[in-house]
């Protein structure tokens, strides 16, 4: 079985629950699942990494390549 047909099984068995109680455990662990997901993802970036970053972004803010927040705001408000 594939991992999409897992996934609808798995929601079509989840919206038969009625127990709250059984809801809020499942949100628990799919709650601590992401945490270490997330925690298994990160790697901090270098010393090397950071100052080239660094140096791209004050070069970029020199030759005005950059975008004030409420423009990028407006920007992703039209994406909906």
């Amino acid at each position: 079985m594939d991992l999409q047909t897992r996934k609808l099984e798995l929601i079509q068995e989840f919206l038969k629950i009625q127990s709250e109680d059984v809801i809020l455990r499942l949100e628990k662990v799919l709650r601590k699942e992401n945490e270490e997901s997330e925690k298994q993802d990160f790697k901090p970036m270098t010393i090397e990494e950071f100052n080239s970053r660094s140096a791209q972004s004050t070069q970029d803010s020199k030759n005005g390549r950059l975008i004030e927040a409420s423009e990028l705001k407006d920007k992703i408000d039209k994406w909906n």
